[in-house]
């Protein structure tokens, strides 16, 4: 099969991992770009930037005659999606398969099963992997709300075709049922344009647990362990770790064979992610699958020492994977923080602005998967995630601290972060010793959004913007800010 060319329909940082990658094993490379996006990595690292349009930025992205047709116009033999937009987009892996071109990620038919929440349910409780109680709409909508009171309180309500946390409710009491019902069904058709939904026993303190797989749609499927995900924000996630530091080693090949053993019985290809809602009691449920590249994955890169998009390159090439299971080891600790653009003070209010100075950690252990460059913009156009930052340490104790001084070396000017709200995050005792939920960040948010340092020097510093003169100390400010230790944003 092969691939020399290479379309990354996408952008930011992850566009900017892609291509590196690519870059690497020697493929000719494009990325996108909307004409008023501001240049960022990704488009200083392809060989070629082919400008899109649309209304909006976003509509450009998710346009898929417009990317099918770039594609064929520059000669790129493979699309590669990122994530978000068109990467789980069944109806675009099959326009791409009509025009010829690979999608380097699973078939249509695998994504249009296991992207509809309640078809990938039922096809995993079939084939007697464990899910949680639950009522499916679909099954009788007449009887949906009784039905979904005799699974037991609290309850989680979730849209079939949701994502991102849009959406989800949870109940706790009877009355308010219906009318969560009904507003969940509104969203659900709002954000996705399907209102159907089902409801699950909702699991009380629960974590959330994903495992990676690769597979090479022969049969073969390998997992590359687990990553604990419970650190998150109304369903999405800022924090993310591996190994967990829920699971023994029993555990820990248990929930890690049963999500390769789900891969294997829908012949996965390319790079997924199943995930799962862990009890307190030890137990797990099936949650959805993910398929796609996540976030997340360089946690995984870090520990295992495998590039998993070298690995998605070699399926979608033909050449299947590079590792048995046996071969796949799991090192150390990583922890990832995800940088965005918002206000932890005000409600995560999303933040804009000009980066007026930019200067991110390096060093031993730690790593930027980064989207944005010295002296661009940050705009409500995308999504507020500007860059992740990862650490890598010999045990979680030292990944923690290792987290904690790359985050406060972490310098962007003008625009507003939640980089002090991930410190606050780190430092927390329960975070520390691992007694976290997913409910974690509600039951903290007064103690992880209080005052933090006093930035008086900071402010001083960049008043010194406004005057020639002292451009001179402005370029001091990074060495300031590592002196005093940080700020809290």
């Amino acid at each position: 099969m092969g691939i020399s060319k290479l379309l990354v329909a996408n952008r930011g940082e992850i566009a900017a991992r892609v291509l590196r990658t690519a870059r690497a094993r020697g493929l000719a490379t494009a990325v996108l770009r909307h004409r008023l996006e501001q240049e960022g990595p990704a488009h200083l690292i392809a060989d070629e930037v082919v400008t899109i349009d649309g209304p909006t930025p976003v509509a450009a992205y998710l346009d898929i005659p417009q990317i099918v047709e770039v594609a064929k116009k520059i000669g790129a033999d493979a699309v590669h999606p990122g994530y978000g937009f068109l990467s789980e987009n069944a109806g675009f892996v099959a326009a791409l398969e009509k025009a010829g071109v690979t999608f380097v990620g699973p078939t249509s038919e695998v994504i249009d099963l296991m992207g509809d929440k309640i078809r990938a349910r039922a096809f995993v409780e079939e084939r007697g992997f464990p899910v949680a109680p639950s009522a499916i709409e679909d099954d009788d909508p007449a009887s949906f709300v009784e039905r979904s009171r005799a699974v037991g309180y609290p309850l989680l309500i979730k849209p079939s075709a949701g994502g991102g946390g849009k959406g989800m409710r949870v109940v706790r009491e009877d009355g308010a049922l219906e009318s969560e019902i009904e507003t969940a069904r509104r969203e659900g058709e709002r954000y996705f344009g399907d209102g159907r939904l089902f409801v699950e026993r909702y699991i009380e303190r629960p974590r959330h647990i994903e495992v990676q797989v690769m597979g090479d749609g022969q049969g073969n499927v390998v997992h590359f362990w687990e990553r604990e995900c419970s650190i998150q924000r109304r369903f999405q996630k800022i924090i993310e770790e591996t190994p967990s530091p829920a699971l023994t080693p029993e555990q820990r090949d248990e929930i890690c064979e049963t999500a390769a053993g789900i891969a294997r019985a829908v012949n996965y290809r390319g790079a997924g992610t199943v995930e799962f809602i862990y009890a307190q009691d030890g137990s797990f449920y099936f949650l959805e699958m993910n398929t796609r590249l996540q976030v997340e994955h360089p946690v995984t890169e870090m520990v295992t020492g495998y590039d998993l998009v070298a690995e998605q390159l070699r399926i979608a090439a033909g050449e299947g994977l590079s590792a048995a299971q046996t071969d796949i080891p799991q090192s150390g600790h990583s922890i990832e923080l995800r940088i965005c653009a918002e206000d932890a003070t005000e409600d995560f209010r999303p933040a804009i602005g000009d980066i007026l100075l930019l200067d991110e950690p390096q060093g031993e252990g730690v790593r930027v998967d980064s989207g944005i460059l010295d002296g661009g913009k940050v705009t409500t156009d995308f999504d507020p995630m500007l860059s992740k930052l990862i650490v890598h340490g010999p045990d979680r104790t030292q990944a923690i601290a290792r987290a904690r001084q790359a985050v406060r070396n972490y310098v962007i000017l003008g625009v507003t972060t939640n980089t002090g709200y991930l410190d606050a995050i780190l430092a927390h005792p329960d975070f520390a010793s691992g007694n976290v939920s997913t409910g974690f960040l509600a039951e903290q948010a007064e103690a992880l959004t209080a005052p933090g340092e006093d930035v008086t020097e900071l402010l001083m510093a960049v008043a010194a913007l406004s005057d020639e003169r002292l451009v001179s100390d402005v370029m001091q400010i990074p060495e300031m800010h590592r002196k005093m230790g940080g700020w809290r944003n």
